[in-house]
C-alpha cells in the first residue's frame, strides 16, 4: 500500500526533536500571499477653484491652523524655537542726562546702557535753531532805516525772533505794548524779511547771488480778510451758496448737452448735403457713366458705408451670400428699425427684396437715407420743442414786452378793419 510520508512522520520514528515551528496549512498559506497593506499618509487636495496662493495661505507644511492675527515670522506659520544666546545680557542702569536744547541746565533721568553713559543724548540732533542775523550800528544808518519803525522797535523785534526762534505768533502775543504801538503778524514778518533781503544783498561777496526770502504781506492780509469772511458766514449764506452751486452744476450740464446736441445736428446736416451732392452729380454723369462707377464702387467696396447706417464690409475669404449686406447692423436700435418697417410699408416696397447686386446697393443707399430724414425730423422737433420752451420762459420773466407785441399785433388787424369798411 503507497502511502506518502510526511516530514513530520519521518522525524517522529527516528525519535528525533522536530523545532518548534507553525505547522504550515492551507490558512497560513493563504494568509502569507495576501500583500501587505502600506500605510499611507493623510493628504489633503486642493479643492477645485482654489488658487494655489489661498491654499498655500490656509495650510502650512504641518498642517497646523492658522494664527488668529498676523505673524512676523520669515517661515510662514511655523512654530519656531526659541533662540537663546549664550552671550551675557548687557546691564542697563538708571543714570541722569540732561538736554543740550534746554538752557536752564535740568537734570532728567532715564534707563540706558552702561556702554552708552558717555554719549550725548541721542535726541539732541534734532535741536535744529535758525541763525537770526545781526546788524551794526553803521549797516542800520546806511541801510536799514524805515518810516514807521525807530531803531529800539528793531531791536526789540529781533531780540523776540532770537527767544522765541521766530515763532511769529509767540512773537506778537509777547510784543511790548506799552512801549511800541500795537503791530500784526504780516507787520512784524514783513520788517523781518525785508532785513534779511536787505543784510544778504550788502554782505553778498562778488557776484554770487543771494537768497533773497519772498513774502507778500499784503497778499497775506487779503488771504486772512477772506477766511474771516468764510468763517463769519450764517447758515443761510451757506445755504444761499451750495444752491447757487447746484444751479451753476445744472448750467454746465444743460450747455454740455446742448454743444453735443448742435454737434450731432451739424454732422446730420453735412452728411445730407454730401449724400444729396453725391446724387446730382452723378445724375449729370448719365445712365451709362453711373453704371460703370456704381460697378468699379462695387469692385473695391463690397460695404456701404454711409451717413445713416453702416452696414457690414464682407472682405474676408470664403462664401458669403449677398442676402447678408442687406442685413441691419446691431448698432442700429429697435426703434429705428420700426420706423424702417413703417416707412418701407408706406412706400408699398418688400422688407426683403431679391439680393442683386444692383438692389443691394440701392436697397441699403434708401434705408440709410430713411434713417437720416428721421434723424433730421427728430433734431428739428427737439429744436421746436426747445425753442418753444425758451419763449414760454422768456414770456413769463418779460410780461411787459409780451403786453407790447400783443397791442402791436391788435393795431394792424383793426386798421385793417377800417380799411375793409
Amino acid at each position: 500500500m503507497n502511502r506518502t510520508f510526511k516530514m513530520s512522520d519521518v522525524l517522529d520514528i527516528l525519535d528525533v526533536e522536530r523545532p518548534q515551528t507553525p505547522e504550515i496549512s492551507k490558512e497560513s498559506i493563504i494568509d502569507g500571499r495576501k500583500k501587505k497593506k502600506k500605510l499611507t499618509e493623510v493628504t489633503f487636495k486642493r479643492p477645485e477653484g482654489m488658487h494655489r496662493e489661498l491654499y498655500a495661505l490656509l495650510y502650512s507644511d504641518n498642517k497646523d491652523k492658522p494664527p488668529m492675527f498676523i505673524t512676523d515670522s520669515d517661515q510662514g506659520y511655523k512654530q519656531n524655537k526659541a533662540k537663546l544666546g549664550i552671550k551675557r545680557v548687557r546691564p542697563w542702569k538708571w543714570m541722569p542726562f540732561t538736554n543740550p536744547a534746554r538752557k536752564d541746565g535740568v537734570i532728567f533721568h532715564h534707563w540706558r546702557r552702561i556702554e552708552d553713559e558717555a554719549e550725548e543724548y541721542p535726541f539732541a540732533k534734532f535741536n535744529k535753531t535758525t541763525q537770526i542775523p545781526e546788524y551794526t550800528d553803521d549797516e542800520y544808518i546806511q541801510h536799514l532805516q524805515c518810516e514807521g519803525w525807530t531803531r529800539q522797535e528793531t531791536d526789540h523785534l529781533f531780540d523776540l525772533c532770537q527767544r522765541f526762534d521766530l515763532r511769529f505768533i509767540i512773537i506778537q502775543d509777547r510784543w511790548d505794548r506799552t512801549r511800541f504801538p500795537n503791530r500784526s503778524i504780516e507787520d512784524l514778518k514783513e520788517r523781518y524779511y525785508n532785513i534779511c533781503n536787505i543784510l544778504a544783498k550788502v554782505r553778498a561777496v562778488g557776484n554770487v547771488e543771494p537768497k533773497l526770502i519772498a513774502y507778500d504781506a499784503d497778499h497775506e492780509r487779503r488771504r486772512k480778510e477772506q477766511l474771516i469772511k468764510l468763517y463769519d458766514r450764517t447758515p443761510e449764506q451757506v445755504e444761499e451758496e451750495q444752491t447757487l452751486l447746484n444751479e451753476l452744476r445744472k448750467i454746465e450740464l444743460r450747455k454740455k448737452e446742448r454743444e453735443k446736441k448742435t454737434q450731432d445736428l451739424q454732422k446730420l446736416i453735412t452728411a445730407a448735403d454730401s449724400s444729396q451732392g453725391e446724387t446730382k452729380r452723378l445724375e449729370k454723369k448719365g445712365p451709362k457713366k453711373k453704371v460703370v462707377q456704381q460697378k468699379n464702387i462695387k469692385a473695391e467696396n463690397t460695404s456701404v458705408d454711409s451717413a445713416g447706417i453702416k452696414f457690414a464690409d464682407f472682405k474676408g475669404s470664403g462664401v458669403t451670400l449677398r442676402s447678408q449686406r442687406m442685413k441691419l447692423p446691431a448698432s442700429v436700435g429697435q426703434k429705428k428699425v420700426k420706423v424702417l418697417e413703417h416707412l418701407l410699408k408706406e412706400l408699398d416696397l418688400e422688407q426683403n427684396p431679391i439680393p442683386s447686386e444692383e438692389v443691394c446697393q440701392n436697397f441699403n443707399e434708401l434705408r440709410s437715407d430713411m434713417v437720416l430724414l428721421y434723424e433730421l425730423k427728430l433734431a428739428l422737433a427737439n429744436c421746436q420743442f426747445e425753442l418753444q420752451t425758451l419763449r414760454h420762459q422768456t414770456e413769463a420773466l418779460t410780461p411787459e414786452k409780451k403786453e407790447v407785441e400783443s397791442v402791436s399785433s391788435v393795431t394792424p388787424n383793426i386798421q385793417n378793419g377800417v380799411k375793409g369798411e
